[in-house]
Formats: C-alpha cells, structure tokens, sequence
C-alpha cells in the first residue's frame, strides 16, 4: 500500500511518532508519502522518500493519508486529500483529540488493526462557503469539516448578522459572531460557545451565535440541506471568515452562502474506538467522585 503521513506541527515529541510511524510502514514493505516540511526533520535519520506538497491534492495512488498530530493537524490534513475519498486515520500525539482515532499509547496495536481490516469508515459532511463577489481563498478552499464561523475585526462593537435559511428569513443575530458547525464540529469552537453535541453521522448544521445580545437566542440545529445566507453589517468595515484553521477577511455587505459540499471526507475508526467511547473517555463522563460512593 501506499501511505501519505501528515504533520502541521513537527515538535520533537510529535517527530518521535512520525519516526515509529515510518519506521513501521517500512518494516511492513508499504509505500511511505511524506509531507515536505519533514523533509529536512527525516531526512538523515529515516532515509530517502518520496514528498508531497501541502498546497496540492494527494496523488491518486494512494491508499492512506496518518495525520499525526492533534485536532488542528487533522484539520490541516483535509487540504491535501478534498474529494479524492482517500481515508485519513487520525494518530493523535495532542490532548483533546475528538477527530484522531489512534492514540499514541498504542500506535503500534492501531495500525496492525488498520491492516487487518479492522475498522469503519465513517463519512463526515463539509459545509461548502461561497460569497456574493468572488474571493480568491475560497475558490480552491472553501469549504470546512468542523465549522465557519464569522467574528469581529478591529472593533468591540457587535456585529448584525442576518441569516436567512432556504430564502426564508430566520433572524438577525447581534453579538460578537456566529459559528455554524458540521456534527463534526460540534465537539470545537462550537461546544465551547455552549452549543449541543452532534453525533457525526447526524445529517444538521448548528447555528450558534457568539455571546448575543438577545439573551433568547439559542443554538439552532436545521437540516444540512438547507441553504443558509449571511449578510453581515456594523461599525466596522470588515469583518473576519474562519473555514476551520483558515481565516480571511470580507468586506460588510459581500454576502456568504453555505450549503453542503458535493463531497464528504472519509476517515478510519478502529474498532472499539466509537464516538461516545470518546465523549467519555475526553470529556470524563461518569467519571464524577460522586459517583464512586
């Protein structure tokens, strides 16, 4: 097989995995992809490979992308794979970790189970960004796995954002800005806006406004069929778009657009690894010294 391996972040820590990571892959005769910030890292100590560029889809052959790192690198990592369905295994060398399925305690165990065939394939939604005048960052990138969100920019001042869904109008939010989460999202930025917990395999957008000044806005959960537009306004000029790790600046009055993507991404779960193993495994449910008396 061939196996691309990701890293965003190569600390020392995280390059002892990526080695053990190599290493392995080649002991077992597979094909070892690397992206090119590793390059000079691995070099001398791994041997010679083939790298991919981490502005550029992954080539078709392979099998596999290991993004190595935590949450953020796997987010990252969805840049260089897009609609070519090439499965991403998430090894997960952070804290949190939702989206990674291996934990680094027991990498060795987790790829013989890749190998094996033991694991699902579980596809995750993207929203998809467009905007009333083209922007060039979207053209190639614009779409999310976990959430766009929109915020200030140099100002204290709240923003007014109207949102409407299929056409039909819903509100105008006043706050500080609005996140709108995939499921897969749902354990980030949102989660910590107090917004609900989504299983991944839920078909919904949640719309979640950022500190609003009407106290009697709540987070919204809509179909991911619906077509949700955004028309922004305040004191300010501009305003900020995040996809995920990317942010970029729009001008007031440069409508946003969001709808499902045409594609999905694929990523691994190893057996016994299932979403609410993890929500009490991260979020310590049960875990309550109360509960042990």
């Amino acid at each position: 097989m061939t196996i691309a391996v990701y890293c965003a972040y190569p600390s020392e820590e995280t390059l002892s995995y990526v080695a053990q990571v190599i290493d392995y892959l080649t002991r077992k005769n597979h094909k070892v992809l690397l992206i090119d910030r590793l390059e000079k890292k691995m070099r001398a100590s791994q041997g010679t490979f083939s790298y991919f560029k981490s502005d550029e889809i992954l080539p078709a052959d392979v099998d596999y992308l290991f993004s190595v790192g935590g949450d953020g690198t796997f987010l990252r990592s969805v840049t260089v794979v897009r609609d070519s369905k090439i499965p991403i295994l998430g090894i997960n060398t952070g804290r949190l970790g939702f989206l990674t399925s291996l934990q680094k305690e027991s990498l060795l165990k987790g790829m013989e189970s890749l190998f094996k065939g033991q694991f699902d394939l579980i596809s995750r939604s993207l929203l998809e960004v467009h905007t009333k005048h083209p922007v060039d960052a979207l053209q190639d990138l614009g779409f999310a796995l976990n959430e766009v969100s929109i915020n200030r920019k140099n100002t204290t001042s709240m923003l007014s954002i109207e949102a409407t869904l299929n056409d039909q109008p819903l509100t105008t939010y006043w706050s500080d800005g609005l996140i709108i989460s995939t499921p897969t999202g749902s354990t980030g930025y949102s989660l910590s806006s107090g917004g609900p917990i989504v299983s991944p395999d839920s078909q919904c957008w949640i719309l979640n406004p950022i500190a609003p000044h009407n106290i009697n806005m709540r987070p919204l959960i809509v179909p991911d069929s619906t077509k949700i537009s955004i028309k922004v306004t305040g004191r300010g000029t501009h305003h900020l778009v995040s996809l995920d790790s990317r942010i970029l600046t729009l001008e007031n009055g440069n409508d946003i657009v969001l709808k499902k993507a045409a594609f999905d991404i694929k990523t691994v779960q190893l057996q016994g690894d299932y979403f609410y193993n993890t929500l009490r495994e991260k979020l310590f449910w049960g875990q309550d010294s109360r509960n042990t008396q």
